[in-house]
Parts: C-alpha cells; sequence; structure tokens
C-alpha cells in the first residue's frame, strides 16, 4: 500500500513497533550504572525490522540521564534515529572495562562487520540532541573503532547537536555520506590513544570515494578543539574511485588540534567562513597523508580566519592542483602564512593553477607566501602582505637565578626579547624541547607538546635556573618567496610592505634554488622592505613592470 509519505509506505505502522519510542520503556535505566546497551541492540534491531516492513522511520528518545553503554558497540539499523534531551542532559557513556579487546562505539555500520555497501546502506537516520562520553574506552593498542559514531554508507542522514568527547580513536568518524548533513557536533579531545601517526585519531573523520563522483554533504557550525590529528577532516578510501565533489565545511571552528582542517582527497571542497586558530602543526592542509595517498585538488579555501597555528596558516603540498585560496585572512602564524611544500612521498610532479587572491597575510613568523614545490600557471593577485618576518631575535641563551620555568612558560627576567621575536622557534633546556607560541620581554609562551595534553615539555618540567637556548631567526624573511621553478606564474597587485617592523627583509624573494620562467611580475607595491625584489637567481623572460618601491 503506498501512504501519504511516499511510494512503499504503509499507512499504519507494524503492530507493536512505535514511530515514537521512550527508552525509558523499552528497558533503558539510564542510571549510569545499569549496562543500558543490551537493550539499545534489542530495541533498535526490533525498530529497523519494523522499518524494513513498512518504511515507516522510527524514534528512540532518551530522556535526561546517563547511559552505560559497556562491552560492545550497537550495530545499528535502518530508519530507526537517535534522538535525546540535550548534551549535558542526555549522555552516553562508553566502556569496554569487561572486554577491552572491543572499541566500543555508540553506533556502527561497517563494510568489514556489517556488510556496509551503496546497496546495503543506513538510510534516513537522524541522531541528535545528545553527549557521547568516550573516556572510559581503553586497550593495550590503538583501534581505529574506538570511535563516538561509526558509520559506513549513510543516505539521508542528519547529526545535529552532539557532543562527542575524550574518545580513543575519532569522535564523529563516519565514511561515504550522501544526502547528509553534520551540523552543531562539537568534537573535544577526541583520539586520546592517537600518537600522531595512527590511523583516524580526529574529531570528525569523513571517510570520502563511496558513491562515485559526487557526495552531498554538507558540515556546518561544527567546532572541534584539542583533538589528536585533524579538527576537520575529509579522506579519499579508495584510490581506483573517483575523486567525489559536492562536499562543503562551512562556519567551523577548528582549534588546538593537530591539524585544524584537511583536504585529504576531495575533488573541490568548499571551505568557507571558518576559524582555525592554535593548532600545532597547520590551520588548512591538503596533501596525500590519508591511508591512499590521494591529495586533495580543485577546492576553494574562501572568507576564513587562519590565525596563530603553530606552524603554517595554509600548507599545501603533494596536490598537482588546482587549488584556489581567495579572501582569508592568514595571520599570526609560527611559520609561513602560506605555504606550498613537498609532503611526503610523491611523483614530484608541478602543481599546476594554484591561485592566491586577495588574502591579508600579515605578521607571520617568516615568509608570508613561499613556495617549495615547482609551480605551474599560478595566480597571486591582490594579496596583501605585510611586516611578515616576526621570527627575527638573534640566538640567546640564559640561565641562573632570572630563569624560571612552568608547564607553559619560560621566564627570564633580565631578557629584554622583541614581540615574538622567537614565535615557532624550539627552545631546548638541557635534553627537553618546547616550541613557541609567542613571547613577550621576558616570557616564552609555550605550545602543548601535543593535543589535548597540559604541559608543553618533551620530559619532565625543567628546575628553576636551569639554562636554555634558543636558536637564531633565519636572515631572510620575505612577503614572497620562490624557493623552486616557477613557470609562467601571474604576481600582480599585491601589497607586499614592511610597514615600520623591519622583519620582512625582501618584498619578492627568488632564491638560488628558485627560478622564474616567463613570469608577469607587474604592479606590486613593494615599499618598506630591505629590498624591493631580490634575485638570486636572474629571472628569464616573461614581464617585470611598474613595481614600486623597487630599488
Amino acid at each position: 500500500m503506498r501512504g501519504p509519505g511516499g511510494f512503499g509506505v504503509r499507512r499504519y505502522a507494524v503492530a507493536g513497533a512505535p514511530l515514537l519510542c521512550d527508552a525509558r520503556d523499552h528497558g533503558l535505566t539510564g542510571d549510569g550504572t545499569t549496562n543500558d546497551q543490551p537493550a539499545l541492540a534489542t530495541l533498535v534491531d526490533r525498530l529497523g525490522d519494523a522499518y524494513a516492513a513498512d518504511g515507516r522511520v522510527r524514534v528512540i528518545y532518551c530522556p535526561p540521564g546517563v547511559y552505560s553503554i559497556r562491552d560492545a558497540g550497537t550495530a545499528w539499523r535502518s530508519g530507526v534515529s537517535l534522538m535525546g534531551a540535550g548534551p549535558g542532559a542526555t549522555r552516553f557513556v562508553l566502556s569496554n572495562e569487561g572486554n577491552r579487546a572491543q572499541p566500543v562505539p555508540l553506533a556502527f555500520h561497517t563494510v568489514q562487520l556489517h556488510g556496509a555497501s551503496p546497496e546495503r546502506s543506513l538510510a534516513y537516520c537522524t541522531f541528535t540532541d545528545f553527549e557521547i562520553d568516550g573516556s572510559g574506552v581503553a586497550s593495550a593498542e590503538y583501534n581505529p573503532l574506538a570511535k563516538g559514531l561509526g558509520l559506513q554508507y549513510v543516505t539521508g542522514g542528519l547529526f545535529r547537536n552532539l557532543f562527542i568527547h575524550h574518545t580513543a580513536a575519532t569522535g564523529f568518524g563516519c565514511d561515504f555520506l550522501q544526502d547528509t548533513l553534520i551540523e552543531t557536533v562539537r568534537a573535544l579531545e577526541c583520539g586520546r590513544m592517537d600518537n600522531g601517526l595512527e590511523k583516524g585519531g580526529a574529531g570528525i573523520g569523513i571517510g570520502i570515494g563511496g558513491w562515485g563522483s559526487v557526495e552531498r554533504l554538507t558540515v556546518a557550525n561544527c567546532v572541534a578543539v584539542g583533538n589528536a590529528t585533524n579538527g576537520i577532516f575529509v579522506e579519499m578510501q579508495h584510490a581506483d574511485r573517483p575523486q567525489p565533489r559536492g562536499i562543503r565545511i562551512i562556519g567551523c571552528h577548528a582549534e588546538a588540534n593537530r591539524f585544524g582542517i584537511s583536504d585529504w582527497g576531495a575533488n573541490g571542497l568548499i571551505v568557507t567562513a571558518c576559524t582555525m586558530v592554535g593548532n600545532l602543526e597547520a590551520g588548512f592542509q591538503v596533501s596525500a597523508k590519508g591511508t591512499t595517498g590521494v591529495p586533495g585538488r580543485g577546492g576553494l579555501l574562501t572568507d576564513c580566519l587562519i590565525d596563530g597555528n603553530l606552524r603554517d596558516g595554509v600548507n599545501i603540498g603533494n596536490t598537482q592542483g588546482s587549488y584556489t585560496v581567495r579572501g582569508n585572512r592568514i595571520t599570526g602564524n609560527g611559520r609561513y602564512g602560506y605555504h606550498h611544500e613537498h609532503l611526503g612521498d610523491d611523483d614530484g610532479a608541478v602543481a599546476g593553477e594554484i591561485v592566491i587572491e586577495s588574502n591579508e597575510i600579515w605578521g607571520n613568523s617568516l615568509d608570508g607566501i613561499r613556495f617549495d614545490r615547482p609551480l605551474r600557471d599560478a595566480v597571486i593577485i591582490n594579496n596583501r602582505l605585510r611586516n611578515n618576518g616576526r621570527q627575527c631575535a638573534p640566538a640567546t641563551t640564559g640561565g641562573g637565578e632570572s630563569v624560571r620555568y612552568t608547564e607553559n612558560t619560560l621566564v627570564d627576567q633580565h631578557a629584554g626579547w622583541p614581540e615574538d621575536g622567537h614565535r615557532g622557534k624550539v627552545v631546548r633546556v638541557g635534553g627537553r624541547f618546547a616550541v613557541v607560541a609567542s613571547n613577550d620581554e621576558t616570557t616564552l609562551v609555550l605550545a602543548p607538546n601535543r593535543p589535548g595534553i597540559d604541559s608543553s615539555w618533551s620530559a619532565d618540567m625543567p628546575s628553576p635556573g636551569t639554562p636554555y637556548e634558543l636558536p637564531a631567526a633565519p636572515a631572510d624573511r620575505a612577503g614572497l618567496t620562490l624557493n623552486a621553478t616557477c613557470d609562467s606564474v601571474t604576481i600582480r597587485g599585491n601589497l607586499i610592505r614592511d610597514s615600520g617592523s623591519g622583519t620582512q627583509t625582501a618584498g619578492i624573494w627568488i632564491t638560488e634554488r628558485g627560478s622564474c620562467l616567463n613570469c608577469r611580475v607587474v604592479e606590486n607595491d613593494l615599499d618598506g622592505n630591505e629590498v624591493g625584489i631580490r634575485t638570486d637567481t636572474p629571472a628569464l623572460g616573461g614581464h617585470w613592470e611598474r613595481n614600486h618601491g623597487n630599488q
């Protein structure tokens, strides 16, 4: 019978399987002591069977309470939704204390364990308004399935207003999401058992490449803080399939993760209006670091704030292009504002059609924009690159009664350091080290040793007075540095200026390793730098004209 909702839907629900279930009426207690997992699994199977019979979606409502989920995850079913009364009110507390070999996600549906596929996908599932606490899951070895949610092949999914925290692996780790919305999900300090070298370990990690050339997915208004690897990332899962387009990350906040937001394999990923601050390696990254070694390409990074990341603001490597970085503020990062480089093994191919347009790039510790990988047909236009090269302080040492330490600072009352002149450097104290996040005249503020860790030191905190040493800053710190072969690159209409900081040593610098072949370098404002254009390797061909301030 066709119901009013669509084809193949019965007008009436299967007998004994209500459309809305109060979990307390079906064996779940929410008392924080009883193991509610068996009752949840039974209810999910019952409602999944009913949906298969009549095509009508069921909803499990969990009233306020603490629902203990121990020693097993729940295999999810199509047409079954899970709703709570809000994070903090409805809490699912995961634990595997009775079987440390079990990873215990709240809900999972995988290719390996459940035969998930496009033909056996989860349809019309909503997860909304609850909290997942993964702090009780532990094992002798890292297990990438120790997630909060671990669903594969979902169609018509909705994930909204979830708080997922302290999971052993990725917090929200779902793959192959078609016609799906992820909204207002908060992921805090997930991946706590990931040493930085394992798979997963992210706040929100999404595997892609399961639905062909288009995956219609939006990640909106999510927050990812202090996660072991990425705050939010997409990762290609099949090297022999088309890289999907149709994925958007909008209005999200990524802070204090290893990487903020990463594109590890999409085609045309759109990242817009996001904030990426205080991440330990890069605010935004494009690379082939994923499991299949497929880099992102053709993406757009627009209208984002990318500030105070410990190394690079934007880090792009491996991709053959194209990629567009437009209209962002990229400031105060501990190394480069924009850095194009080789990241691990690749075929050494030239990156083509990179566009860097209308960005605010200022106050970064080293070069504003730096290319360490060959480029062809790149366009760098209408950017404002000002007062970069802030890491200008000379090498220094200290110790004795003026020096003291905390978990996150080094204070030397006798120092007279330039503001942020050591930012991004590694300070060494005996066999220990830490990375400087910022500094004033007497205090180095140190970055966490890794996400989710309180201390900044690689070992125990030094004793008061222990001698320290800081290395010298690089002598050359340009607004725009070409340290690789650059062919047919357009550099036009940029303001590349040092307006009194005295830190940006050159406007445009072609290094001994770099070259500029048939480039068009015109109408740039290079005023205030020590040198407007510095060519350690002479440019060949092209057009160089109307560059103001080029002495």
